[in-house]
C-alpha cells in the first residue's frame, strides 16, 4: 500500500521526485503556482525535459497515481507527507534566495492550521546548514499555530539528481540521507525509500544539509582539478587521457576516502615541493591554474587557524606532542608542526616539544638542513620526557597518533586544554577529563 504525498514545486527536482514516487505505487499530488506546469502534469505530460521521465509520468498519471493542483490547502489536506522542492537560486552577492522556500512554508503552514491529523514536511531544496531549523520551522509554526514535533514532523532529505540521468539517480542512488530533529519521525521516509538498494544515513538536520553542499563542492573541485591538470599536460605535450586512466585506476588513494578526513595541514618532502613545481611549470607556460595555486595558501591558512585559536584562549604555555610530518618517522622537512612551533614562538608562547622519534643529533642530510635553515634553535625545545612536556603546559597540542589515550589521561590535569590536530578516533580522545577541542570537528 503506497503513501499519500504532495510535492511542492514542479521544476526539475520536484517533477522527477513526484513521478518516481508515483511510479512506486504512491498517490502523489504535484503542487505549483504555475498553472501551465500543473496542467501538463495533470494531463500526463512532463513539465520538464528529462530522459525517460515523460513515459513514466504518463503511466503514473494513467494509473491515477499522479495528479497536480495549484491549491496548497487541497494538497496538504489530501496527503500525509509534503516534499518542498522549490529552487534556491543565488542572489547577486552569492547569498541564497530563500523566498520560494519561505512562501511554500507559509502556504503549507496555513493549510496545516485547518488540518486535524499529523503531517510530515520534508525539505529537499538545497539550503545551507541551519536553514531548516532557523527559517523553515519558524515559518511553519507561525503560519500553522502548531508545534513542530508534536503536531507535525519536519525533516530534510537532500536530492542527488543529475540532469540527464535523474531517473537512474533516483531509483539507484549512491546513498540516501534522512535528517530529522526526532529520528523516530523518519519512519514514513524509510518506507518510501525501501526500494533503493543503497545505504541509508539517518542523521541530524544540519548534517544532512551540509552533506549536500560537501558533495557539490567536491564535484566542483574535481572538475576544476581535472581541467587544470589536463590543460597543463596538453601544454607539455603529455597524453592527458593516458594520465587520467592511470590516475583514476588507483582506488586505494586517488579515488577513495583517503585524505578526505578533516585533520591538520599536510607537509613532508613531496606534496608542498611538487605543488610548487607544478604551479611554477604552469607559469612558465603562461597558464593560470587558480585551483592548484590556492592549495598551498589554503594549507598555510589551516596552520594559522590553530595559532589564532591558541591566542584566543590566552594561555601561552604550550606543550606540542609530535613534530615530524608523519607519525613513526623523524622527517621534519616542511612538517606543518614545525611551522606551527615557529609561529607560536613568534607570538611569544612558551613551548616544549615531545616526539619519540625525533632526536636532533640523529638528523642528517636534507632533514637536518631544513631544521638548521628554518628553525635552528628548536633543539632547546625538544624534551625526551613526555610527562615533563605535559606537566609544564596549559595547552596540549596533540599532533601525533603515537600517544595512547591512557597516557594522555594519566598525565593530563583538569585545568588544561587539549587541542587535537590529528582527529583522533573518539575512543582515543582524552575528552571528559579536561577541555577538548578539535581544530575542524
Amino acid at each position: 500500500m503506497g503513501q499519500s504525498i504532495s510535492v511542492f514545486g514542479l521544476g526539475y527536482v520536484g517533477s522527477v521526485s513526484a513521478t518516481c514516487l508515483a511510479s512506486k505505487g504512491n498517490r502523489v499530488l504535484g503542487v505549483d503556482v504555475n498553472a501551465a506546469k500543473v496542467h501538463a502534469m495533470d494531463s500526463g505530460q512532463s513539465p520538464i525535459v528529462e530522459a525517460g521521465l515523460g513515459e513514466i509520468l504518463a503511466q503514473a498519471n494513467k494509473a491515477c497515481h499522479l495528479h497536480a493542483t495549484t491549491s496548497a490547502t487541497a494538497a496538504v489536506h489530501q496527503t500525509d507527507i509534503s516534499f518542498i522542492c522549490v529552487g534556491t537560486p543565488s542572489l547577486r552577492n552569492g547569498k541564497l534566495d530563500l523566498s520560494g522556500v519561505e512562501r511554500v512554508c507559509q502556504d503549507i503552514g496555513e493549510a496545516l492550521r485547518t488540518k486535524n491529523t499529523f503531517h510530515s514536511v520534508v525539505l529537499r531544496s538545497t539550503v545551507l546548514p541551519g536553514t531548516t531549523d532557523n527559517v523553515v520551522l519558524p515559518v511553519l509554526e507561525r503560519a500553522s499555530g502548531k508545534k513542530a514535533g508534536s503536531d507535525f514532523a519536519i525533516c530534510y532529505n537532500p536530492e542527488f539528481l543529475r540532469e540527464g540521468t535523474a531517473m537512474k539517480d533516483f531509483f539507484h542512488p549512491p546513498f540516501t540521507v534522512l535528517g530529522a530533529r526526532d529520528i523516530s519521525q523518519l519512519e514514513p521516509l524509510r518506507k518510501l525509500y525501501a526500494f533503493a538498494n543503497a545505504k541509508v544515513f539517518e542523521t541530524s538536520v544540519t548534517t544532512a544539509e551540509m552533506v549536500k553542499y560537501v558533495c557539490n563542492a567536491f564535484h566542483a573541485v574535481k572538475v576544476g582539478f581535472a581541467n587544470e591538470v589536463g590543460v597543463l599536460a596538453k601544454q607539455l605535450g603529455v597524453d592527458t587521457e593516458e594520465v587520467t586512466k592511470i590516475f583514476t585506476s588507483d582506488t586505494s588513494l586517488n579515488i577513495s576516502p583517503a585524505y578526505l578526513s578533516p585533520g591538520f595541514a599536510f607537509g613532508g618532502s613531496c606534496l608542498p615541493k611538487d605543488l610548487r613545481a607544478l604551479v611554477h611549470c604552469a607559469k612558465q607556460n603562461d597558464l593560470r591554474v587558480p585551483l592548484l595555486e590556492s592549495i598551498l595558501p589554503s594549507n598555510t591558512e589551516h596552520i594559522e587557524r590553530v595559532v589564532e585559536n591558541i591566542l584566543r584562549i590566552g594561555r601561552r604555555k604550550v606543550g606540542v606532542l609530535g613534530l615530524s610530518f608523519k607519525a613513526g618517522t623523524d622527517d621534519l622537512r616542511e612538517s606543518p608542526l614545525v611551522y606551527l612551533v615557529k609561529r607560536l614562538l613568534g607570538e611569544g608562547c612558551q613551548l616544549q616539544v615531545w616526539d619519540a622519534n625525533v632526536m636532533l643529533g640523529r638528523l642528517v642530510g636534507s632533514n637536518r638542513q631544513f631544521i638548521d635553515e628554518f628553525i635552528p634553535h628548536i633543539g632547546t625545545l625538544l624534551k625526551e620526557d613526555l610527562q615533563e612536556v605535559m606537566g609544564a603546559a596549559d595547552v596540549i597540542l596533540v599532533g601525533t597518533r603515537a600517544v595512547d589515550r591512557e597516557t594522555l589521561l594519566h598525565n593530563l590535569r583538569s585545568d588544561q586544554i587539549v587541542i587535537d590536530l590529528v582527529n583522533l578516533e573518539k575512543r582515543r580522545r582524552a575528552d571528559g577529563k579536561t577541555a577538548y577541542e578539535g581544530i575542524c570537528w
